[in-house]
């Protein structure tokens, strides 16, 4: 294991910069140092899961209310182990309360300092299982999905749903639930998120490509894909899933039969022979 993941780089979110200073002005510095302790807690509960399946670990961005693993795995790993990676950080909501309830049974701590752990250890975990991108509960609804239709329409529908239920929080904030100012700027930080998130959707889905090309992928069953000639390889490549592999077969007008070829062999021809202007019939005819 390298270095980079024994120490990860630490980054603050300019979000958490901002309740930063909120919190002194309005004098709830103690409260925002509880909720930033119990987020720690939760990401060190994904970076040691992470680590132990030798994940290739970037950073580690600290926000407000949770935090966001960076790593170059890109949609490759197992679906069961990226679930338990996800999964490592609200577990750890579960130790924190087991530690509060000893704490509570001792002196040591005041009992209102403790309730309002119990209350935002509670909020945080609750949170972040929300279906929304990227949240714990937004990536385990994105591995829900992915297992199966093909990854990239599992990725573009986890963003739009985000999408949709940040402005629906929003809304209900505004119009229903007792107005907070945290809470909007959580809301509307999630939402920039995800038109981010939208904005740079071909890139994720070209990382996934370039990591099954590389080889980094994981195999358990195997789904052919039948395309028409005149299909594009971007139109070949939506149909990818994770976890299986694709022989594909093309199949040309006004003939019986089909060409049977490898994933690999689009992947090759789309990456390192650049062809990608023609289309699948084209390229292939001629081999």
């Amino acid at each position: 294991m390298n270095s980079s993941n024994l120490l990860p780089k630490i980054q603050l979110h300019p979000v958490l910069l901002i309740f930063i200073i909120i919190s002194f002005i309005t004098g709830t510095f103690i409260e925002l140092s509880i909720i930033l302790s119990i987020v720690f807690i939760h990401e060190v509960g994904h970076y040691m899961m992470a680590r132990h399946y030798n994940w290739r670990i970037r950073s580690i961005m600290f926000w407000v209310f949770g935090g966001v693993l960076d790593t170059d795995e890109h949609g490759n790993r197992p679906i069961k182990e990226e679930a338990l990676v996800t999964i490592a950080g609200p577990f750890q909501h579960v130790i924190i309360h087991l530690l509060l309830f000893f704490l509570s049974l001792t002196n040591l701590i005041p009992n209102s300092m403790l309730d309002l752990a119990f209350h935002y250890n509670s909020v945080i975990l609750l949170f972040n299982l929300l279906p929304i991108w990227p949240l714990d509960g937004g990536k385990l609804y994105l591995l829900i999905l992915s297992k199966y239709v093909p990854y990239k329409k599992a990725h573009q529908t986890v963003i739009v749903s985000s999408v949709f239920l940040s402005i629906l929080f929003i809304i209900l904030q505004l119009t229903i639930f007792s107005f907070t100012l945290s809470t909007i700027l959580i809301m509307m930080f999630l939402l920039l998120e995800n038109r981010t998130e939208w904005k740079q959707r071909y890139y994720v889905f070209i990382r996934f490509l370039l990591n099954r090309y590389e080889g980094v992928s994981h195999v358990k069953r195997v789904h052919p894909i039948n395309v028409s000639s005149d299909s594009t390889f971007m139109e070949l490549f939506s149909n990818f899933r994770r976890e299986s592999k694709h022989p594909i077969y093309i199949h040309y007008p006004g003939q019986t039969g089909r060409i049977a070829i490898d994933e690999n062999d689009c992947l090759h021809s789309f990456f390192n022979r650049r062809e990608h202007t023609h289309t699948i019939g084209e390229v292939f005819i001629s081999r």
